[in-house]
């Protein structure tokens, strides 16, 4: 059986005003054992997969920003990654960076040992707006990452690039746009802003002290990734995704398709077909319970048949593929068009989604209500 794996690096130089992952600015007294009880975890299961037959197609480390740890800690990782985990020879590798945390040091370690798709998380190529949002790097210095990532032996990047920041017009979203083209990287994730409750972004909007782009603007935003984008030679494979040729991101193509994956690390999750399970999120209580040869599982969910039904469903759903019907009956013995034929009418007649010559897929209003859509399956 193949699989994907998430690792989770929770630690930051600077927490940016949007962000609820499970991160921590700083911390420097933890990432350390924290990085041996990582390994740990990952050198135990990693035994198992070989014994049982398990290879992986995937790995993403994620976080929290991978690149704040020292040189010395990515290397000791990553050679833990590398020994412990039964790769295919094709397995997609990709690491998450802050372009204020690379160097020439910590990219060669990267390459070497094996990564071989770079994510940036750029979000703008605007010196105001990145300072709003709370990111620690500049225009100039994710510009420089790009080019130190190429000169270091880099051929698969991606850039992070964000719409609907506060006080973004979109003549400055077109302008990041354009400056990501130019660099002529391979993938660009193009999202919008979501503002979750409790972040300091939350805050300042409550009280005045910034201000979102109208829906009209922010919309012409989403619009303008879906034109743009394509026009210079990118495919919009999923909602706010875009690749050049063969450089689709396999690890989210297998959420998108509902493969299973496991997560190492605190608050990672995995799924197995049918359970999800996710790690504690607290750091210190994962580093001594790995210590103490105790599963880091802290909470787990067996899904219902109608449950994973819909997820399966809005999860297709978010790609230009669409649902693959075959698949759908396969897993689960049951004809998708008959058991959703109530949803689908519905949500074709007001022109969210269509039939077409490859399936059941979001039209382009559906891809901008995509959260409305996928509510429609939900049990």
């Amino acid at each position: 059986m193949k699989i994907a794996v998430y690792i989770h690096i929770p630690f930051c130089q600077q927490k940016c005003c949007y962000c609820d992952f499970v991160s921590y600015a700083g911390a420097q007294a933890l990432q350390q054992p924290y990085i041996a009880a990582l390994c740990r975890e990952i050198a135990g299961r990693g035994g198992v997969f070989a014994k049982i037959g398990i290879t992986i197609n995937s790995i993403f480390v994620g976080g929290g920003t991978p690149t704040c740890l020292s040189a010395t800690l990515l290397s000791e990782l990553f050679t833990c990654i590398k020994q412990s985990l039964p790769l295919t020879a094709t397995a997609e590798w990709s690491v998450e960076a802050n372009p204020g945390t690379v160097d020439e040091r910590k990219l060669t370690i990267l390459l070497e040992a094996g990564v071989n798709r770079l994510s940036l998380g750029v979000q703008a190529f605007d010196d105001r707006l990145l300072h709003t949002i709370g990111r620690i790097h500049r225009s100039v210095e994710a510009v420089q990452a790009v080019r130190l990532a190429r000169q270091v032996g880099f051929t698969n990047l991606n850039l992070d690039l964000m719409h609907g920041l506060p006080g973004q017009t979109l003549a400055a979203y077109q302008e990041s746009l354009a400056t990501a083209v130019e660099l002529g990287v391979e993938h660009i994730s193009a999202y919008s802003l979501i503002v979750e409750e409790d972040t300091p972004l939350a805050g300042q909007l409550e009280r005045g002290e910034l201000r979102l782009p109208d829906e009209e603007t922010d919309s012409a935003m989403f619009e303008l990734s879906h034109d743009y984008l394509p026009a210079h030679g990118y495919e919009h494979y999923e909602i706010s995704n875009y690749a050049r040729a063969s450089k689709r991101c396999q690890h989210n193509l297998a959420y998108w398709q509902y493969q299973p994956y496991v997560g190492f690390g605190a608050a990672a999750c995995s799924f197995d077909g049918k359970v999800r399970a996710t790690n504690t999120a607290d750091v210190q209580q994962y580093i001594e319970q790995i210590a103490g040869g105790q599963s880091p599982v802290a909470d787990s969910e067996e899904l219902s048949r109608e449950t994973m039904l819909a997820e399966y469903t809005f999860l297709a759903l978010r790609t230009t593929d669409g649902v693959n019907e075959t698949d759908f009956a396969t897993r689960f013995s049951i004809d998708f068009r008959a058991y959703y034929r109530n949803i689908l009418t519905n949500l074709m007649e007001e022109g969210l989604i269509a039939d077409t010559a490859k399936g059941i897929r979001l039209t382009r209003q559906g891809l901008r209500f995509g959260n409305r859509v996928f509510a429609s399956f939900l049990p």
